[in-house]
């Protein structure tokens, strides 16, 4: 799978080389069965079409955790807009959000698996406005689910744009 979004004169990304380099005992090991048979699937496939959820496809994000420094890798909705992506932290509407959350606030890069491409996207969090209302839009299209989870919380279910990554 190749890896986009580097320049061939530009450096690679940490999580580039944290994921080329990685072994087993690098990934925070999968709690949820659920999730886990999820990313077993996509392993064996090589490709995020050998699953979907209710129907829709996804993506999975790879990213670093902040307290563990372990890798973490999510299978999310597939949300994408102009070779960006979006990454919703609705956790089904819970009141609080999901354990992934965390890493994200920080910022940084991730890399985005979608089909058997992988793609390094920097992390920004969309706070409440015109912008956000347009990614949750599309979320909400492409996922309807997102519309009934952030009615049952109080809580405005976070949502993280994953862009392209600028050569430098």
């Amino acid at each position: 799978m190749p890896i986009s979004s580097q320049s061939p004169t530009s450096p690679e990304s940490s999580i580039t080389t944290a994921v080329r380099e990685a072994g087993p005992a690098a990934y925070r090991t999968e709690r949820s069965e659920w999730v886990a048979r999820q990313l077993e699937a996509i392993d064996a496939a090589g490709d995020t079409r050998a699953v979907d959820v209710q129907g829709r496809p996804v993506v999975v994000v790879t990213m670093r955790g902040v307290r563990t420094g372990l890798l973490r890798r999510v299978p999310l909705m597939r949300v994408e807009h102009a070779g960006s992506y979006l990454a919703v932290a609705s956790k089904g509407g819970a009141p609080e959000h999901p354990a992934w959350f965390h890493n994200l606030v920080v910022g940084g890069e991730v890399l985005v698996q979608d089909g058997t491409d992988q793609h390094v996207r920097a992390v920004r969090l969309l706070e409440d406005g015109p912008e956000r209302d347009a990614w949750w839009a599309r979320a909400v299209q492409a996922f309807p689910s997102y519309a009934d989870y952030q009615v049952r919380t109080e809580r405005l279910i976070p949502v993280f744009v994953l862009e392209p990554v600028s050569p430098v």
